[in-house]
This record gives C-alpha cells, sequence and structure tokens, in this order.
C-alpha cells in the first residue's frame, strides 16, 4: 500500500469519527459521559467521594473508578460501597467490607455492613460526593436507598452532592403500586414511592430532596443527560448493559424482575433465580405447564403471554428438581402492566391448585419481607381471602395518579 493511498484511507477514518457514537448504535450520552466532554469542571479544587459500582462506566466500558483516578484535574480521595460492592464481586445480600480497591489503592467504605449511611469519619476529607450508579427502576432494588441515605449524610455534613444521571431501564412512564406506609419504610422500601416508579436516579433524588424526603435537604447537584427520552427503555439508548446484580445479567432482565420479585420474596416459587432466565419464570414441582399457561392466557393479560417451561434449576430454589410452569413473555412492553403479572399467576395457582394457595403454604417467617417489598401488609392480608387480584387492584393503584402529577414536577428529560 502506497503513502498515498494510507492517506486517503487515514483522513476517511477521521471524517467517520464523530459519527462513531451514532454507528455503534448509542443515542444517548450518560452523566459521565458529559462530566468527561467538560473535563470533570464541576470536580475541580474539590475532594472527591465515589459512590459506584460495575455498572458506573463510560460508553467504553471503562470504570467511572479508573476514569476519576486517572484524571488529572480530579483529586478522587475516598470510594464507597453499596450492595454487590464498588466491583460488582460481593453475592446478593452478603456483607460488604471496608477495604483497599486493589487497582487504585484507594480506601472503600461499605454502605452495606454495620451501617447503610456514610458516617462523619467516611465524610470527614470529603468535599464532594459523586453517585453513579445503574438502576432498574423498582422500589426494592437497594441502590436508590444507598442513594437517599448518602444525600442526608452530605446534608449533615455540608458536603455538594453530585449525580451522574442514567437511564431508567423501564423508561420514564411506568407508574406501579401502592406508596409505602410509614411502618414499613425499610432498605427495600426505603421512601415513599411507588414500587415502580418512573424516574431517572437524578430525577428521584430532586424529589426526595425538595419534597423532603430525606432528613435534611442536601446541595444537589446532577449531570443531566443527553438524548435520553421518558419512552426509551435500556435497549433503546444503545448503551451496552453491566450486570447491576448477578441475577440482573441482561438489560431485558430488569423488566421482568418487578414481574415477579415480590412474589419471590416468599422462596415459594421458582421465579426462574438459579436458571438461565431470572425472574422470568414461575414453577413448582406441582404445577402442570400446560394447564397453568392455557390459564394465565385466558386471561388475555394485555401486552404478556405465557409459553409452558420444564427445567432443573442449577441452584436456589427448586435445585436439582423438575420443574414445571411458565415463562413470561412481553409481547407489547408499553401495554403491559409488569407488577400484575405475579398477582395473576398467584391466582391461578390457587384455581387450579386450591391446596396449593401461596399465603396458606409459604413460609409466614417471609411474610415480613413481602410485606416490606410491597410497601404494606394490606396486599397480602386483602389477596389471602379469596385469592384473587382484583381484590387488591384498587389498593396497589390508589397513589399512581397522585405520584404521577407530584413526580413530573420534577421531569428533567
Amino acid at each position: 500500500m502506497n503513502k498515498k493511498v494510507r492517506h486517503i484511507i487515514s483522513v476517511f477514518i477521521l471524517c467517520l469519527a464523530p459519527f462513531a457514537l451514532h454507528a455503534q448504535g448509542i443515542s444517548i450520552k450518560t452523566g459521565l459521559e458529559v462530566l468527561k466532554e467538560r473535563n470533570f469542571d464541576i470536580l475541580e479544587g474539590k475532594r472527591i467521594g465515589l459512590i459506584t459500582n460495575q455498572t458506573g462506566v463510560d460508553n467504553n466500558l471503562k470504570s467511572t473508578i479508573d476514569i476519576l483516578h486517572e484524571a488529572e484535574n480530579v483529586n478522587l480521595v475516598a470510594l464507597y460501597a453499596p450492595e454487590h460492592g464498588v466491583r460488582g464481586d460481593i453475592y446478593a445480600g452478603d456483607i460488604v467490607k471496608d477495604m483497599k480497591d486493589p487497582k487504585t489503592g484507594l480506601p472503600v467504605y461499605s454502605l452495606y455492613g454495620k451501617t447503610r449511611k456514610p458516617t462523619p469519619e467516611m465524610l470527614q476529607d470529603i468535599d464532594a460526593l459523586v453517585y453513579d450508579i445503574q438502576d432498574i427502576g423498582c422500589r426494592s432494588y437497594t441502590y436508590i436507598s444507598t442513594m437517599g441515605l448518602a444525600m442526608e449524610a452530605a446534608a449533615e455534613n455540608d458536603i455538594e452532592f453530585i449525580i451522574l444521571d442514567r437511564p431508567n431501564p423501564l423508561g420514564g412512564n411506568k407508574i406501579e403500586g401502592c406508596i409505602v406506609e410509614d411502618k414499613f419504610i425499610t432498605f427495600v422500601s426505603q421512601y415513599k414511592i411507588p414500587y415502580i416508579y418512573g424516574l431517572t436516579c437524578g430525577e428521584l433524588a430532586l424529589l426526595l430532596n425538595e419534597e423532603q424526603m430525606t432528613r435534611k435537604k442536601c446541595r444537589l447537584n446532577i449531570i443531566l443527560m443527553e438524548g435520553w427520552k421518558r419512552e426509551m427503555t435500556y435497549e433503546s439508548t444503545g448503551l451496552q448493559w453491566v450486570p447491576t446484580s448477578p441475577h440482573i445479567p441482561q438489560a431485558i432482565t430488569a423488566l421482568f424482575y418487578p414481574a415477579s420479585g415480590i412474589v419471590g420474596e416468599l422462596g415459594y416459587l421458582s421465579i426462574g433465580v438459579g436458571y438461565t432466565l431470572p425472574f422470568q419464570m414461575f414453577a413448582a414441582e406441582w404445577i402442570s405447564a400446560e394447564k397453568l399457561s392455557e390459564n394465565l392466557n385466558a386471561l388475555s393479560l394485555s401486552g404478556v403471554h405465557f409459553r409452558p417451561v420444564y427445567f432443573k434449576p442449577f441452584y436456589s430454589m427448586g435445585k436439582g428438581e423438575a420443574l414445571q410452569g411458565v415463562q413470561v413473555h412481553i409481547t407489547n412492553y408499553e401495554d403491559a402492566k409488569l407488577s400484575e403479572i405475579q398477582f395473576y399467576v398467584m391466582q391461578e395457582i390457587a384455581a387450579l391448585y386450591p391446596d396449593k394457595a401461596v399465603f396458606d403454604n409459604a413460609d409466614r417467617n417471609r411474610f415480613s419481607m413481602f410485606d416490606a417489598v410491597c410497601g404494606s401488609d394490606s396486599i397480602r392480608l386483602k389477596f389471602s381471602k379469596n385469592n384473587r387480584f382484583e381484590d387488591i387492584r384498587d389498593f396497589w393503584y390508589k397513589d399512581v395518579e397522585a405520584f404521577k402529577q407530584l413526580s413530573s414536577k420534577y421531569y428533567l428529560y
């Protein structure tokens, strides 16, 4: 190849560079990408603490930790670990310990161990806390609880709180579930928001801050995304998905988490955790896959179809047992009511197998977690009388319209 040809090829490649993101199918810029374009201006001259995990990456999948650590004009001094740790190497529910990050040597303070909220000692050398974690849009997923408690700590210690915003994988239009009642506020239902709340982390933080859902208002700064629209699910953003936790391996899994996660707390049915389709299945040894799928499809639920399945979980509920049940297929995401799916499954199981009704057979010691995730014990108490979703429908949706009006004041996109 002569020099002239090489020169022509080089010029051609340079001309294509501005279109690289488009060619990859990426249609948005995350808050991190915007911060990079601004050369980290908002962080200059400040001692930075970073709350993040494996999902904090740029469009080239480089960790936010490494990006800020390597930036010449950023003084990153500490890391703060949510559930699963800053590098995503801790199993669900396992205690995260204070440590040093092996790659950067930075101290890592656990927010999923002895405390869920940064202590004054953890923050004594910090001017600003940066939050960069991919959420999945469901109240019971613990990262937003970590965010809110860290906002409180920032306010109490006069520290700026900066959010690098990311997409809500469920989009910004789905809102389902009742508001959490006071006595059911826990780390899996930390704030009075619906089960599916239809906000990005930045929007949610703004709502928590302005509606006094945290104990003290913090100095909040949000680095907005560019190009994200409320109707977008994660797949339409073109971004690569990094597993937010071991059982959310793909972006599509986030759509199914609110469809089965509540009943999954009872440990009575396999919901696909321990198999290849976590949160997408409902199964047990005593279920007839054909009968259950037939009953569920007869309900003609909008945007949903049920397919009979047969499998053996590799671990967790039903390990090594031959199970039967249904796989949920979302055929029209816009029309599908995600959180209803598990209640209809419970309903049809009781209709087919009256002696197997969920609340008559599940471990009562797990009722408290079910109630905590629901945000109320009324769901369990009302449903268990007749095992019919219609008995809880009004209660489940009673707060949705009011929350839509409230939350729309904080839309940033």
